[in-house]
């Protein structure tokens, strides 16, 4: 009698949700600042343009660099990987604070344009990344090689 032998295909790495979120979020945010950048030029001329690209920026920065931090620190200890993401989320914060303190005295770009683009932003990327995590088929745990010398099945060869 033949034996039929079955190698399932490689499981996916454990990041791949993680990736797929980063890339559907860039994609998403590329889109958002390209679509967003024409109708604001077309409603509010160079100002609205610089709004839109500023808001695009800040908003799809903000939310980019939580995804890319939690695919940085996947493989590291969770103890360690939260304190990575709490710090880099304390940073962020200060960074947008500091990006829309500097921004507010200016007037090159439309405010207007600025926060719509912004709020959409930080929508359509965390929109993104959740259809990349959720369209992505990972396990949840690693399998692990079983060792079959013991079996009855191999007393049968």
């Amino acid at each position: 009698m033949a034996t039929v032998t079955f190698t399932p295909a490689s499981a996916p790495d454990h990041t791949a949700s993680l990736r797929a979120a980063v890339r559907y979020g860039v994609l998403g945010l590329i889109v958002l600042a390209v679509v967003g950048s024409i109708i604001a030029f077309l409603v509010a001329g160079k100002p609205g343009l610089y709004g839109a690209l500023l808001g695009a920026a800040v908003g799809g920065g903000f939310i980019l660099c939580t995804a890319l931090g939690v695919l940085f620190t996947a493989k590291l200890p969770a103890l360690t990987a939260g304190a990575v993401l709490l710090g880099t989320w304390l940073l962020k914060m200060i960074l947008a604070i500091t990006v829309l303190a500097i921004l507010k005295p200016l007037d090159f770009y439309d405010k207007t344009a600025l926060v719509l683009v912004m709020v959409l932003s930080l929508v359509i990327v965390l929109g993104a990344e959740t259809f990349g995590v959720l369209g992505t088929k990972a396990p949840y745990v690693e399998p692990t090689p079983s060792d079959d010398a013991g079996s009855p099945e191999s007393d049968d060869k």
